[in-house]
């Protein structure tokens, strides 16, 4: 652990219930975020408060129910599972305590296959593949701060859906541990994963009306 992830943990058991009652200037752990009870929709990158944008569009919603449903149906009678978010993806370092989990994140889609890093919470250690589809104001959060999250941890695949633009980036991990981006993906087209053999996402189906 570096000088800049030094981490001091508040009390745990201190319930908050008003999100304007958290300190963001303060680094926070798993333990603290279990006692947040407030509607608002927050993330932890490396003890630091997200807060993530509001409800998801009925685009938003309607893309990634599209998404979900190509890959539930692929991975039926496989090893390998899917979920959607609010779905807790916790990222730990070395310990897998509450107390010492720093990074906790909501993907909109993850795909699992490690099976034992599925637990009563949510997942512990990095999905298989992440799905980010963007929302107004939460592009640089996606490209940026959870890019790197997701390259640090082996995310083997990440990919990045942008409604507007109607188009899909998929980075893929390098023997080295760095992402690699693919050509960005458009209508018409056509995307495989080398994770999931077999499988195959019709862009003009994820997008239509």
């Amino acid at each position: 652990m570096n000088k800049s992830e030094t981490y001091i943990n508040l009390d745990p058991t201190a319930k908050v219930l008003a999100f304007e009652d958290i300190d963001l200037s303060l680094t926070y752990s798993y333990a603290n975020y279990l006692n947040w009870f407030f509607d608002d929709r927050v993330e932890l990158i490396k003890g630091k408060v997200s807060k993530m944008s509001p409800a998801p569009s009925t685009l938003h919603q309607e893309i990634s129910a599209n998404i979900f449903s190509v890959i539930h149906n692929h991975l039926k009678g496989k090893s390998c599972k899917v979920f959607y978010a609010p779905f807790d993806v916790r990222f730990p370092k070395e310990s897998k305590a509450d107390n010492d989990i720093h990074t906790v994140l909501q993907p909109d889609i993850c795909v699992i296959c490690d099976l034992k890093k599925i637990d009563t919470k949510g997942c512990i250690g990095a999905p298989d593949i992440v799905i980010e589809i963007l929302s107004p104001g939460n592009n640089k959060m996606e490209l940026l701060h959870k890019y790197g999250v997701y390259e640090e941890f082996g995310v083997k695949e990440y990919w990045v859906v942008s409604p507007g633009d109607k188009t899909l980036l998929k980075y893929s991990l390098d023997l080295e541990g760095k992402y690699q981006p693919s050509k960005l993906f458009t209508l018409s087209e056509r995307v495989h994963s080398e994770v999931l053999p077999g499988f195959e996402l019709d862009l003009d189906a994820v997008f239509e009306d």
